[in-house]
């Protein structure tokens, strides 16, 4: 069995904490940016070799490559899956799955009641991390309509 010495271990994890660590580096986006100037930047990973987009990996899902390059996201995208959690807080909360427009999943919660929120809602990204879960946190872009059924 191969045991890497104490030293590569200790660079290859100081390597991977830069690439994942949302503060480590500021971001000039020529896009509009609503969130403001001093908000914190939305980053996720681009495989170099294949293009996939991803979210806190060390490898890419698609082709197993480790040369990720991290970018900003727009902070849009779109409801997947919602669900009403009940366990571990004083009142009930949504946890959601968000596809962003950039082609990655992420785990998030969105502000609002928690039963109002649907799969294929639009949101847009409020908070970077939250400080007590640490996920990032969500809006709506527009009221949701829903008709009489």
């Amino acid at each position: 069995m191969y045991h890497p010495s104490a030293s590569v271990a200790r660079q290859t994890a100081g390597s991977a904490t830069g690439v994942l660590d949302s503060r480590s580096g500021s971001w000039s986006d020529s896009r509009n940016d609503s969130r403001g100037p001093d908000s914190e930047a939305f980053l996720f990973q681009r495989c170099t070799w294949c293009g996939t987009a991803m979210y806190h990996r060390l490898l890419c899902p698609v082709c197993q490559g480790s040369d990720l390059r991290t970018e900003p996201s727009a902070g849009t995208g779109t409801v997947r899956h919602s669900t009403v959690v009940h366990r571990n807080t004083p009142a009930a909360r949504n946890v959601s799955l968000i596809e962003m427009a950039e082609g990655f999943v992420v785990r998030g919660r969105v502000i609002g009641p928690p039963i109002g929120i649907h799969s294929g809602d639009r949101v847009r990204l409020s908070t970077a991390k939250d400080p007590v879960r640490g996920e990032p946190v969500f809006q709506l872009v527009d009221e949701p309509y829903r008709a009489w059924s």
